[in-house]
This record gives C-alpha cells, sequence and structure tokens, in this order.
C-alpha cells in the first residue's frame, strides 16, 4: 500500500494524540512503514532523520539489534504476569540495577506505563505518605512556573502550560507555583547561577509561608521540556533540596524527558548532587521500544506504607504494571549504556555536535540558542504565525523531522546519529530559518 492509502485509512480510524485533526485537511499525515538507525522510512520510499527521537524516547536508534535480541529471547520465556503477589526475573533485575544507579539512596522501585503515570504515582504515594504520617493537611503542591508534569488530571494539576491546562482547569486541584531559575531571564550583571539563587529564595519564602499544608515540590530537572526546552542552572536543585529538607516538604524529581542521558549524566539530578524522594522515569528508559515508567523512592517513604493495615498501603496499579518484555527492554538499555560508555561518548558526540551548529547559533533569526547534554534549543525570529506547522512540513521536504514548540526549534536526536548526519540536520535546520 502506499502512503496516500494509509493516509485515508488512518484519517478514518485514528484520533491521534496532541493534534488538532482538522489540521491534517492541508498538513498530511506522515505514514511510516519501517525504521532503521536515527531514519523513519515511510510507504513511498522517503526517508526522515528523526531529530525528535521519536518523542524524545529513542536513545540507540530504531530496530537497534540489541534491545531486538534481548526481546526476541524474553518472549521465549515470559511475555506478562501480574505484579501482585507475583514477581519475575526482569522486574527484579532492573530495579535492582535502577537503584545502584539512581542518586543514592533511591531503592524501591514502583512501575507504571508511561510519564504521566508516573507523576500520578509520585504525587500520590507523597499525598499518602503524609496522611500515614500522621499529617494530613499537608495535600498541597508546587510547581515551577511554565513546567510540564502530563495530561492525566494529576499531572496537568502541576502543570503550567495554559494550552494543555486550561480547558480541564475546572476538574483540577490548584496547586501553587513558584518561579522558574530560566537561564534566559538573567538581568544585567546577572549570571544563570544568580537567576538560580533568585527563583530559590523565592521558593524558600513559599516554603516557608505554606510548608503545613505543602505534600511536595516537583520539577522537572534542569530542562523544563513543553515550555520550550527551559535550561537553567544546578545551584536552583541545590537549594531546593535544601529548603524542601528544612520545611519538610517531599522533592518530586521528574526525569522523564531528563534522565537516561539527555542532560551529560545518566540522571540530571547528578549535576547538582541531590537525592530526590521521589524519581520519575519513563521515554528513554527502554530505548523507546515498549510503554513503561519507574518510581524510585526512599526507605522512609516505603517504610510510612509498610503495615498491618491495608488502607496504609500504596493501592495504585494497572494492569501491566513492571511488564516482563518491557523490564527487559529495559535493562538491555542499562546495558548498552554500560558497554559502550554511552555517557562519556555523549560528551564528545555533544563537543562536536555544538560545534556543526556554530553557524545556525549565528544566524540573525536565531535568537537564545542554548545546549545542554544531548539537547539543543534556540528561538525563531519569524512574522510567521504558523511557524510550527510551516516548520514541520519544510523539514519533511529536507528529509528531517523537526517538530518546534511554538518558535523554539530544538534537536534531541537518538544517540546513535553520526557526525554527518547531525551535520545534515543543522544544515537543513539553517536553510528553513533563512527563509522563515
Amino acid at each position: 500500500m502506499t502512503n496516500a492509502e494509509w493516509l485515508a485509512r488512518s484519517r478514518a480510524a485514528v484520533w491521534h494524540p496532541c493534534t488538532q485533526m482538522k489540521m491534517h485537511e492541508t498538513l498530511p499525515l506522515v505514514p511510516i512503514a519501517r525504521g532503521q538507525g536515527a531514519w523513519l522510512y515511510d510507504f513511498d520510499g522517503r526517508r526522515y532523520l528523526d531529530a525528535v527521537s521519536s518523542w524524545w524516547v529513542n536513545l540507540f536508534g530504531h530496530a537497534n539489534p540489541r534491545i531486538g535480541a534481548a526481546l526476541s529471547e524474553q518472549l521465549g520465556e515470559l511475555d506478562h504476569v501480574l505484579l501482585a503477589g507475583f514477581t519475575h526475573r526482569p522486574v527484579v533485575l532492573l530495579s535492582e540495577r535502577l537503584a545502584g544507579l539512581a542518586p543514592r539512596g533511591l531503592g524501591h522501585a514502583f512501575y507504571g506505563s508511561d510519564g504521566a503515570s508516573a507523576i500520578e504515582i509520585a504525587l500520590k504515594m507523597a499525598f499518602h505518605y503524609w496522611k500515614n504520617c500522621g499529617q494530613p493537611e499537608k495535600t498541597g503542591f508546587v510547581s515551577l512556573a511554565d513546567s510540564y508534569h502530563g495530561e492525566t488530571l494529576g499531572a496537568l494539576a502541576v502543570t503550567d502550560v495554559p494550552l494543555f491546562r486550561d480547558v480541564y482547569a475546572p476538574l483540577l486541584k490548584r496547586n501553587a507555583t513558584v518561579p522558574c531559575p530560566d537561564a534566559r531571564t538573567a538581568r544585567p550583571g546577572e549570571n544563570a547561577r544568580d537567576v538560580a539563587e533568585r527563583a530559590a529564595q523565592a521558593l524558600d519564602a513559599h516554603l516557608a509561608a505554606h510548608h503545613a499544608t505543602t505534600a511536595a515540590l516537583i520539577v522537572e530537572p534542569l530542562v523544563q521540556g513543553a515550555s520550550g526546552m527551559v535550561m537553567y542552572d544546578p545551584h536552583y536543585l541545590v537549594r531546593a533540596r535544601e529548603s524542601c529538607s528544612r520545611h519538610d516538604v517531599l522533592l518530586i524529581a521528574d526525569e522523564i524527558m531528563t534522565g537516561f542521558g539527555r542532560t551529560g549524566t545518566l540522571f540530571a539530578c547528578e549535576q547538582a548532587g541531590i537525592t530526590p524522594d521521589f524519581l520519575c522515569l519513563s521515554k528513554g528508559i527502554t530505548g523507546g521500544y515498549l510503554p513503561l515508567s519507574c518510581v524510585l523512592t526512599t526507605d522512609a517513604i516505603y517504610g510510612a506504607f509498610y503495615a498491618d493495615d491495608i488502607a496504609r498501603g500504596f493501592l495504585h496499579s494497572h494492569s501491566y504494571t513492571g511488564n516482563a518484555l518491557g523490564c527487559r527492554a529495559a535493562l538491555a538499555v542499562l546495558d548498552i549504556f554500560g558497554d559502550d560508555d554511552v555517557i562519556m561518548a555523549n560528551r564528545e558526540r555533544s563537543m562536536r555536535w555544538t560545534a556543526l551548529a556554530a553557524p545556525l547559533a549565528a544566524h540573525p533569526k536565531v535568537k537564545g540558542f542554548r545546549h545542554r547534554g544531548m539537547i539543543w534549543a534556540f528561538e525563531v525570529e519569524t512574522p510567521r504565525a504558523d511557524f510550527a506547522r510551516w516548520c514541520f512540513a519544510q523539514g519533511l521536504a529536507r528529509e528531517v523531522l523537526l517538530r518546534p514548540l511554538g518558535r523554539t526549534v530544538y534537536f534531541m536526536p537518538p544517540y546513535i546519529v553520526s557526525d554527518d548526519e547531525f551535520a545534515l540536520l543543522a544544515a537543513s535546520t539553517l536553510d528553513i530559518v533563512e527563509r522563515a
């Protein structure tokens, strides 16, 4: 079948996510037949460089032979078993390995299906922890301005992106926001650390006033993704950890996007040397192969639920919790990180690729060019009101998959992209910017 045939069938049968379906009357869907490495191929034989890692999940390329082999082997052993009252080898091994890699003290793994479900788990667990500790009045949450944590109701309640949140506002619990330490908001004479300190002082003042009714602070460490790849100094995390500890408020680190090497370390929290009370993981955890998420937490949190009374237990689940295939894919991903010394290799790639992007960064229409680890982002100065859609279409015409956030263009490619492929991405994007 051709692209046109699959496109027609998809429009008739599939309701696509984060999409106004009517726009596909003029901007066709892109039917994908297969993937190989960093490339996606449609049914008519055209190819597209996956510069956004298929929504930030694909770390080591499509059809990766090592992940595929691990899944093939697991299929012959166990596909799935309920995790209530049962356990299995992949979930035990994955939990042990994550505990060994995460910031010290995070030794208990609770599994979900996706990033939003991990946030729901952490929020519910934080609320229930305080109830079990005899402080049921601590029910509020604090998040950063412009934060994004998912689109289920609990996650939306701590999300500050109006496009996603506002229509559902009547359904949401109201929570507090505090200033974001966005490095771009530096005042004359300030640097990124100064901005972080100023925002940290605002957080501390808020917690000083409201800690008695606050369960937790939730942050996207170092990079706020959906609000436009907002980047900030690790100093903010240091100070946030101090404030939360001082005011008896839990700290939730949403590393769904930043985890597994995206910011230059395996987990972004490492760059601040902190241990949160909850570490939420998803996206890259299976290399983009299967839905899986995980919340890691501490002995103290776990202990508050450990009791004879069933109502004190954390009664949260879904049917595929700790799925054996998903866990096996995640183990294969961790094997690749270890065997290939991916973090060190990425640091070298990052330096080379930033140099390749220098002409783009220097273009007069490019504003706020920034980079952390394996993420590059910038704003485009353009009169086009439809810039995001236009840029997406222009990218496809040049064999690159870009998905701008408003006027913010970003690169988050798989880690296996070659220098020549990144050069193609940078040059193609530069051509688009010149025409914007």
